[in-house]
């Protein structure tokens, strides 16, 4: 278990700013606009190249940070056919692999030592050898007044920058009409299953990167900039940590992944996809429980329309802006990937029965949640011609963020227009605000050094 803080203070860390966007430095309404630069790893020096010069249709591809390889790799991360080749390296059969991958994925052991279907003297070999377990810890907990919780958690290295996951019991209301079952079936939430549990069903936030490159103006993680990419494992292991706190029956609790935690997960395609067919096959999750959104990286939407349905979550994107003008100064990602481009992309996709795209819209005060851009915002989802919805997300407010949250009546005024305009919408519930923990908080916001 971690440690319970109530009330997270202001942000930690370096706030270096990793963004992608225009060669040079320019004021926007009294906000810097920084420099749009994709972080390119080489090693362990960081270099950066700009976006622009980059081949019209090219993926940014930023490398994981590389362990070395032999007995100290983790085997937290790796698929049944991996570890069957590391048993066979270690001279034992094929399926000590099987072996493996369900004691690490399915039946949660955190450690060589504890995989009880390993002879003894197996295991003692292999922990004298230095093989790990690897998994990602959940180190400090902050805990909201509405039951939320957000996760500090660290990789398999120990290492200092940690990453975000969140907690959100009963949900947020985000997965309403995409396509899941219960949601698509309209069925009223279940009772609280197993012993002990206070939840019916939950949704989890995960985060793809330390830190993220695309600098959407609205939001705290961009104070960060990008630090790295995470492996699959890293990406996965916050999901099967989060399980393991709570307790969660996989096949038997209603989950809901959502990849929207720090990071933008198609600038870091690989091992994003790496770890959903890990969650897939190696955790037994469904695809159709996992949203992924994205800025509108048109590459790697290219890319997601090519993955096979049993291996593609669902997909959202974040719109946020009634048109390119006012996308481009609060997205300046807009600028490389016009909504049109995306939207073209997206087109791409062949979807399941009852599927439909989100398109996520935060709510600005006073710069995109009036009525007339409600209008906007239907005109763009009908010329879509798409099965779609529209999710909106009253701004969640942040140190350093020159936003203001809408006033509610300006949020019912909004959603009224869009579904008087015949559009699917659902208001997102606001979670863990109190705790920097709702949806473009997550800055690693500490309160005390305290470590579990």
């Amino acid at each position: 278990m971690g440690l319970v803080q109530r009330g997270a203070g202001r942000g930690e860390g370096a706030e270096t700013d990793a963004v992608l966007g225009e060669a040079a430095p320019e004021r926007l309404h009294g906000k810097t606009k920084c420099s749009m630069l994709a972080q390119a790893m080489n090693g362990k020096n960081a270099q950066f190249a700009p976006l622009e010069a980059l081949p019209p249709g090219a993926l940014v591809h930023l490398d994981v940070v590389q362990v070395s390889e032999g007995s100290s790799t983790p085997l937290f991360g790796l698929d049944t056919a991996a570890l069957a080749a590391r048993m066979i390296e270690a001279g034992e059969p094929t399926w000590r692999g099987r072996q493996l991958a369900e004691a690490i994925y399915r039946q949660r052991v955190a450690d060589v030592g504890s995989i009880t279907t390993l002879p003894k003297a197996l295991r003692e070999r292999l922990a004298a050898e230095g093989w790990q377990m690897g998994r990602p810890r959940i180190i400090q907990v902050f805990q909201s007044v509405d039951g939320t919780e957000r996760y500090l958690v660290q990789g398999h290295d120990g290492a200092a920058q940690t990453v975000e996951t969140v907690w959100m019991p009963e949900g947020d209301e985000g997965e309403s009409g995409d396509g899941s079952e219960e949601a698509a079936e309209g069925r009223e939430p279940e009772a609280a299953t197993g012993a002990g549990k206070s939840w019916s069903r939950a949704t989890i936030c995960v985060s793809s990167q330390v830190g993220c490159a695309v600098n959407c103006q609205f939001c705290l993680t961009a104070k960060l900039g990008l630090q790295r990419n995470l492996s699959a494992g890293e990406i996965a292991g916050q999901v099967v940590a989060v399980f393991d706190r709570h307790s969660v029956e996989v096949g038997r609790d209603r989950v809901n992944l959502v990849f929207m935690g720090m990071g933008e997960p198609f600038l870091n395609y690989d091992n994003f996809m790496a770890s959903v067919r890990l969650l897939v096959q190696e955790v037994g999750l469904s695809p159709q429980r996992m949203t992924v959104s994205t800025s509108g990286i048109v590459p790697g939407i290219e890319r997601f329309a090519q993955e096979p349905p049993e291996f593609r979550p669902k997909l959202a994107i974040s719109l946020n802006a009634p048109n390119d003008e006012v996308r481009a100064e609060i997205m300046p990602i807009n600028r490389k990937w016009p909504i049109e481009a995306v939207v073209e992309a997206v087109r791409g996709i062949r979807l399941r029965p009852r599927e439909r795209i989100t398109f996520e819209y935060v709510l600005l005060g006073g710069v995109t949640d009036r009525p007339e851009h409600a209008k906007e915002v239907a005109r763009l989802v009908r010329r879509t011609g798409l099965p779609a919805k529209v999710n909106l997300i009253a701004w969640n407010p942040g140190p350093g963020i020159p936003y203001a949250m809408p006033q509610p009546d300006a949020v019912e005024r909004f959603r009224r227009t869009l579904a008087g305009e015949g559009v699917p919408t659902y208001l997102r519930r606001p979670r863990g605000r109190d705790i920097y923990a709702a949806c473009g908080q997550l800055k690693r916001t500490v309160e005390g050094d305290s470590r579990v």
